[in-house]
């Protein structure tokens, strides 16, 4: 390295610019990250994400297609978080999944393959809900791999939760998109497909991207290449950074615009004609508002991430922790890291993972992840990361085609049910088991798709390892259907309940 450029990098040193990085003279295409400040951007990453999520915690889902206006006060003090950790540490759902996979690669390895992560995730404990609470079903009744994130597989594939825990994929990946693709693909299909895959590989590339700019519009504009711009969840982001651009002070109007053309619900089932919009395009979309209407200020971004309403603790989470990445953990404000000192050795949720233990892990994965990729590390103690190329992943479509065309209200169990007559080419049933059961007990339900055995599905009591609904069919065939059905283990104090019928057809 000639002289100019260690001059370059001792200064970055000694000065902390303003997002800890600089483009050495000669070096116009490297950005020179020293080791204190990828800590600090590391640190910043799980702080923000922590801090976000507990600060949206008392409304998530409490504001369904409403803004939640700026009159409602939301509470937030130096206890708030530990409050969280002891009356529900489910709400970390963002976080502790997320460091499920970062403790394979600190056991596996850097190349740790598919099924690692796939068993990791099959024996967790802690409630999950939506794509990840299917996917773990999916991985414990014995589907491989990627086939339980598939959507034929996955009514929840185009759900949030990918999105919500791809933070550890960017945050390993400093300046380096394509490797947080990489591990989004290895990771996320797991879990999701189509749009729900894509919010996760923009939430990374987004973290990765705050690691080498200063300023927030470039790494959400910049990020977006890396989703295909034929796919409907790139032309949902693209229209939000359209409508700040068009309405630079107002991000209630860009939410207006937002939610009359992007609001509509097919994927899960949950949400189909109802307020709930667990989706990823209108979550990531809301992500993004808060990103970009914030500013660069971190309680700005929170705020406004948080009052976009639906999830409105995961949203502020990702937000956070993508600006605190760029801004670095010393650049939060006080009254917003103050909250975080008394939980900083607690372990979340079914990990042995504390904050301060997941500082060190993601700052060993970034570091050897720039090793890795031949980021020449000067004597200096600096990182030369190449400035990154952002490429799209491959095109994915889930529902294809696919309308919602009739939702009906059944309310019965399926030994009092007459056969269920439907026309379409998809259906889904929700409903649940029930009664006086034992802890484990696991119902077998053979299901009859016109008159012939289609599946014989487990259906376990227990909330944490139950499936998500009690059938689904995406490929019945165009016409007229009939569904019966035979409970092979009953037991006389329980129940399996059918609660509602939702079907598909295929657009003309």
């Amino acid at each position: 390295m000639n002289a100019v450029n260690k001059f370059c990098i001792a200064c970055l040193l000694l000065s902390g610019s303003l997002a800890g990085l600089s483009a050495c003279a000669g070096e116009e295409n490297t950005v020179a990250l020293s080791e204190q400040v990828l800590l600090d951007k590391v640190k910043g990453a799980w702080a923000g994400q922590t801090i976000g999520c507990s600060y949206g915690g008392a409304t998530e889902f409490k504001f369904q297609g409403t803004i939640i206006q700026d009159y409602i006060p939301i509470a937030w003090d130096k206890h708030t978080v530990k409050k969280w950790y002891d009356s529900f540490p489910g709400l970390y759902d963002d976080v502790y999944v997320d460091l499920t996979f970062v403790d394979v690669f600190e056991r596996c390895g850097l190349d740790a393959p598919v099924d690692s992560f796939a068993v990791a995730f099959r024996r967790t404990g802690y409630p999950l809900w939506h794509a990840n609470q299917m996917a773990r079903y999916n991985l414990s009744q014995g589907l491989k791999g990627h086939e339980s994130g598939f959507w034929k597989n996955n009514p929840h594939a185009h759900c949030i939760d990918f999105q919500i825990e791809a933070d550890f994929a960017g945050i390993m990946s400093p300046g380096m998109p394509e490797r947080a693709a990489e591990i989004c693909d290895r990771v996320g299909h797991l879990i999701s497909y189509g749009d729900g895959w894509y919010g996760g590989v923009y939430v990374a590339t987004m973290y990765s991207l705050a690691y080498v700019e200063d300023n927030v519009e470039t790494v959400v504009k910049e990020a977006l290449r890396a989703i295909p711009a034929e796919s409907q969840f790139h032309k949902c982001m693209a229209d939000v950074i359209a409508w700040h651009k068009q309405y630079p002070e107002d991000w209630k109007r860009t939410w207006f615009e937002l939610q009359n053309k992007w609001s509509e619900e097919i994927g899960c089932p949950e949400g189909i004609h109802n307020t709930l919009n667990i989706g990823t395009k209108i979550n990531c979309a809301y992500v993004i508002m808060g990103l970009l209407y914030g500013g660069g200020d971190f309680s700005k971004t929170v705020d406004i991430a948080t009052r976009t309403g639906q999830d409105s603790d995961c949203n502020p989470a990702t937000a956070a922790g993508i600006l605190g990445t760029l801004l670095g953990y010393d650049r939060i404000p006080e009254k917003w890291k103050e909250a975080l000192y008394e939980v900083g050795d607690i372990p979340f949720d079914g990990t042995y993972i504390s904050l301060n233990k997941a500082y060190e892990l993601s700052f060993n994965h970034a570091c050897a992840m720039l090793q890795r990729n031949a980021c020449v590390k000067t004597a200096d103690g600096a990182y030369l990361i190449p400035k990154p190329e952002v490429r799209p992943v491959p095109l994915e479509v889930a529902f294809d085609g696919l309308y919602v065309r009739d939702k009906r209200v059944v309310e019965n169990s399926i030994d009092d049910a007459a056969p269920l007559s439907f026309t379409g080419t998809g259906v889904v049933l929700k409903g649940y088991v029930a009664g006086g059961l034992p802890s484990d007990y696991v119902a077998e339900m053979e299901v009859y798709l016109d008159g012939k055995l289609y599946e014989t599905t487990r259906l376990p009591l227990d909330i944490n390892q139950r499936k998500c609904e009690l059938f689904f069919c995406y490929d019945c065939g165009t016409g007229t259907h009939e569904l019966t059905f035979k409970w092979k283990n009953p037991l006389p104090q329980g129940k399996i309940w059918i609660t509602e019928m939702i079907t598909y057809d295929k657009k003309q």
